[in-house]
């Protein structure tokens, strides 16, 4: 709702300066003038990715049939969502405020729409979008961006992430049916927040290495582990991008026998990193600690002109026991950490085990078992992943205390009486010869692959693409704080995350175009940054946080009505005519 100003409270000043004052969404009069003003931010920006997605068309086409009781049409409440999520991500609660100090027109919405925009209203929304065919619509949506966007599908990258949640959610552990759709399970399950206390869902994302553009997405329950996705997330990226020839690129979760030959029987691509568990890891790692092992340099990476890794191979290739590709490489960066986390790893554990041989040597001690000491060292050896770099040996120590038999002073007839006590001490010690066999590994991964073209070099290119997606995932924790999603219903919180998926795709979009147009003007850089400072690669949340100051203001002398818009910038300016929208702004 938009405030109005007493008009006894209004000094006798000049509407410019009266223009200053006014907050977003507050109306101001002064005699025969009347000021109103609203926020525009980067809201003309968004609009214009969002009708190339046609968005609202996808909506229309894929909810139930609206219910003409409803003031808000549903679609017109999810694409005010999308917009809050992108500029400012408010509570659901807030959203009618919210929406309150913007221009309606750019939020789709008129006078009498915006009284009846609530929090009930948006969660009814989400109601109806869990209630449609979302995988139909994600579909339909991405299919439509690729041909817009002209985005390449000849590589894709998957993993997938948690979504946390705080609170019990105990009508929520087991999925179930709703209204037709598969209610998930809010579990425990493998958290990769570092959260195993809380419960989660599993969200599944797949980027193109195009611009790292979203093209599928699902959500399971969250004690759902990543091996079992890969064949459904394999065969929608088919039914996406029309062909089964492009690379699908995940992680070791990946390389199970059953997961590789589904996607190589069905005519398929794959790329990734066989996991330690596998008997050829083990074997490889015995021929380097013997000194068996040649490595040569096939590629120096660079960043902004320095010089940060070295990587080498491993020839001739190996094979895998199903009789793929397995390429060894080594990074020399990559060396320099496994080197660092082991130094880490042994100080934590000597840290540990010093603390509890103070606690043994305290008279008040509760280790007095031999059982509890060797567990309590089994536990710090195996949190601290030192079980096989330190020998740790448990002393006992059997010391004799004698005490009058009964009270007083004591005198030449006092009788004492012995007592045993079993003490615990701790000494340990590197496993040197170890560590020297270990540092040997240090830096080395292994890549298999059923692609009998592509190079070592373009595979390991390849699959350093993917902390793209890693990316894709700190943004959606980070600048639109996914997690903890302070929704009770489970079915609500899907939906909502259908919409997070939509926030990405209109992100990663807006930075391609922008990246892609810098390209072709030849700009290495624009000075996003504070204090002018060059920003090689934008990033979406630079964009917004720029036109965020943007205002219209709405002026009426008379009836006569007259808009005016904040002037924009030269940077903000340049930006629009690198993005195709030079007229976004006009009054």
């Amino acid at each position: 709702m938009q405030r109005k100003r007493p008009v006894g409270k209004i000094p006798n000043q000049p509407i410019d300066q009266l223009k200053e004052e006014l907050q977003p969404g507050e109306t101001a009069r002064q005699g025969a003038k009347t000021l109103t003003s609203y926020r525009v931010a980067a809201l003309p920006i968004l609009d214009h990715f969002i009708q190339r997605l046609r968005l609202d068309d996808f909506l229309c086409d894929h909810l139930p049939s609206e219910d003409r009781r409803s003031r808000v049409p549903t679609a017109t409440a999810l694409v005010l969502l999308l917009k809050n999520l992108l500029i400012s991500r408010e509570p659901l609660y807030g959203l009618g405020e919210w929406a309150s100090r913007y221009v309606p027109g750019l939020l789709g919405l008129s006078p009498d729409l915006l009284t009846a925009l609530n929090d009930d209203r948006v969660g009814r929304s989400l109601d109806r979008l869990f209630d449609a065919d979302i995988r139909s619509l994600t579909l339909a949506v991405v299919a439509h961006a690729v041909r817009e966007f002209k985005v390449e599908l000849s590589e894709l990258h998957n993993d997938s992430t948690t979504v946390t949640f705080h609170g019990d959610y105990e009508s929520a552990e087991q999925e179930r049916s709703l209204r037709g759709r598969i209610r998930l399970a809010v579990t425990h399950g493998h958290n990769k927040d570092h959260r195993p206390d809380l419960k989660q869902l599993l969200y599944i994302l797949t980027i193109a290495n195009d611009g790292a553009v979203p093209v599928q997405f699902r959500v399971e329950s969250g004690n759902t582990t990543d091996d079992r996705s890969h064949q459904d997330t394999w065969k929608l990226l088919c039914e996406l991008s029309g062909r089964r020839d492009f690379l699908y690129v995940a992680d070791c979760k990946l390389a199970t026998a059953e997961n590789m030959a589904y996607i190589h029987q069905h005519g398929g691509r794959f790329l990734t990193v066989l996991p330690r568990t596998r008997g050829e890891d083990a074997a490889f790692r015995m021929r380097v600690r013997e000194g068996r092992v040649q490595w040569n340099p096939i590629h120096e990476k660079y960043e902004e002109g320095q010089h940060v890794d070295t990587y080498s191979i491993q020839q001739p290739e190996a094979a895998t026991t199903e009789g793929y590709r397995l390429i060894w490489y080594r990074s020399a960066r990559k060396a320099q950490l496994d080197a660092e986390i082991r130094y880490k790893r042994l100080e934590n554990a000597a840290k540990a085990l010093s603390d509890l041989k103070a606690k043994l040597a305290s008279p008040r001690t509760r280790y007095r078992d031999r059982a509890k000491v060797a567990q309590a060292v089994e536990t710090i050896l195996r949190e601290a992943h030192a079980e096989s770099m330190l020998e740790v040996t448990i002393q006992e120590q059997t010391i004799e205390n004698f005490r009058q038999e009964q009270r007083g002073r004591p005198t030449p007839k006092t009788r004492y009486v012995k007592s045993e006590t079993t003490r615990f001490d701790l000494t340990w010690k590197l496993e040197y010869d170890l560590l020297v066999r270990e540092a040997f590994c240090d830096g080395i991964f292994p890549l298999t692959t059923n692609d009998p073209h592509l190079s070592a070099l373009e595979l390991l290119l390849a699959y350093k693409q993917q902390p793209l997606i890693e990316k894709r995932f700190a943004q959606l924790k980070t600048d639109f704080v996914v997690a903890p999603v302070f929704l009770k219903e489970v079915s609500r919180i899907q939906a909502l995350l259908c919409l997070y998926f939509f926030v990405l795709l209109v992100e990663s979009l807006l930075e391609r175009e922008l990246r892609q147009a810098m390209e072709r003007k030849g700009l290495a850089s624009i000075p996003l940054y504070p204090e002018g400072r060059s920003c090689r690669r934008p990033s979406a949340r630079r964009v917004i946080d720029l036109f965020e100051p943007i205002q219209c203001h709405e002026l009426v002398i008379e009836e006569k009505r007259e808009a005016f818009t904040t002037d924009l910038t030269k940077l903000q300016s340049k930006i629009l005519r690198l993005l195709g929208i030079p007229k976004a702004y006009a009054n």
